[in-house]
């Protein structure tokens, strides 16, 4: 193992030679670099220059074995052309990054704010999984694909408290293949949370955005709770097929009843237009918190939507201890808390205008309301409640993928 130093200093020199190298300059650059290193120099190079090894150890033996024939003929091997050689597999497999991505994404783990994805399966097993689908492809190959697709490699870190459900990757498998299925039919597929609540007021807000220099936002020294204007609670539903998302700001409890009113605030202004005529509606969502698996009054709720919408509702929650891996985490709240970083909270409508107008590159689009009304929380409900329901369990884990139809009137 070489000192970090060295490998920098290769790295400095390589970018500084490149733009005047070309294919067998650089490569016989690269085997005189590595050649001066001794044992371990054909690895240092490749890590401070992104070079194949066997690129730079085929520079080694033209030195080796042209030394005396260039000094004597001065004839050099013939160079191809720019844009010569073998093309990108990903170019001439059109259907390879994106079946690839589709084996990885259903069990895809790590942090899915950060914009480093990483995937538990190896590259061997994909490149099987690949090449049974048709892909001439090697271990080697997917590695490479993986790097530009933005997954690494990482080590087990210990953050997690409790232990994994046996089936948890199971159910990853099957949330991944209903979503599937409802999108291949033009169902809707909606992905649903709370998110963080927040503390409306002049308080600190996390993160840095620009500023004239030395002129900071001067915000309170400490955060208690302003009486007048309290807290807001974000609700959030995100399209997973549109690359959309509606989000309720409420102002007074986070109950199941709050949550379902918020996905009927979504279906009268956003879905209803976009799926017209749709009878099924797909729900993904996690375990706990206001739409959790076991709470009677979420069930009820979806219940009254079912019947005052007609819809068809299917619910897979995400298993205990997984809500960071919902689709609504990564694909909408995380853009949403970059899109405030910094900026106090001031009001109400602060917290609104700022979610609606958080977009991205991919055209993520939001619309943002304020919901002011009161929820109760405590409201019980009873068994004949909950055996009104016309509710159809799933035979694979049916406490977490169940259907609730309407209810014929009477």
């Amino acid at each position: 193992m070489f000192n970090p130093e060295i490998i920098e200093g290769i790295q400095s020199k390589y970018a500084s030679f490149s733009p005047y190298l070309n294919e067998r300059t650089r490569r016989v650059w690269a085997g005189i670099e590595a050649k001066a290193l001794g044992y371990g120099g054909i690895s240092a190079v490749s890590q401070a220059t992104g070079l194949n090894r066997n690129t730079i150890a085929e520079g080694i033996k033209e030195l080796e074995a042209e030394k005396d024939d260039i000094l004597e003929k001065g004839s050099i091997k013939q160079i191809r052309k720019t844009g010569g050689g073998r093309k990108h597999v990903e170019e001439v497999d059109s259907t390879l990054i994106k079946d690839l991505d589709a084996l990885v994404e259903p069990t895809t783990r790590g942090d899915p704010e950060s914009p480093l994805r990483w995937t538990c399966k190896s590259t061997s097993k994909l490149a099987e999984e690949l090449q049974k689908m048709g892909h001439q492809v090697c271990s080697k190959t997917v590695y490479n694909l993986l790097r530009s697709m933005d997954y690494s490699l990482q080590s087990n870190r210990k953050t997690e408290e409790g232990k994994d459900h046996p089936d948890r990757d199971a159910q990853f498998q099957h949330i991944a293949k209903t979503v599937s299925e409802f999108q291949q039919k033009h169902h809707p597929v909606i992905s649903v949370d709370t998110k963080k609540k927040e503390l409306i007021g002049n308080f600190k807000n996390k993160g840095r955005e620009w500023e004239p220099k030395e002129e900071p936002v001067k915000v309170n020294v400490h955060d208690f709770k302003d009486e007048e204007l309290g807290k807001v609670i974000p609700y959030g539903v995100y399209d997973l097929s549109c690359n959309q998302g509606y989000v309720s700001v409420g102002v007074d409890h986070d109950t199941a009843e709050f949550a379902v009113e918020s996905i009927r605030h979504w279906w009268e202004e956003m879905g209803n237009p976009m799926y017209a005529g749709a009878k099924h509606l797909l729900i993904t969502a996690d375990c706990g918190g206001s739409n959790g698996n076991r709470t009677r009054l979420w069930k009820l709720k979806l219940q009254e939507f079912a019947d005052t919408t007609g819809l068809t509702i299917d619910v897979c929650h995400f298993p205990p201890s997984t809500s960071k891996w919902n689709k609504i985490e990564h694909q909408m709240f995380c853009h949403i808390t970059q899109n405030w970083r910094g900026r106090p909270l001031t009001s109400r409508q602060v917290v609104v205008n700022l979610i609606s107008h958080t977009t991205t590159n991919k055209g993520l689009k939001i619309r943002a309301m304020l919901d002011e009304n009161t929820y109760n929380t405590g409201i019980k409900v009873s068994d004949a409640d909950i055996n009104s329901i016309a509710l159809k369990k799933s035979r694979f884990h049916g406490e977490w993928n169940y259907q609730i139809k309407p209810r014929k009137s009477t």
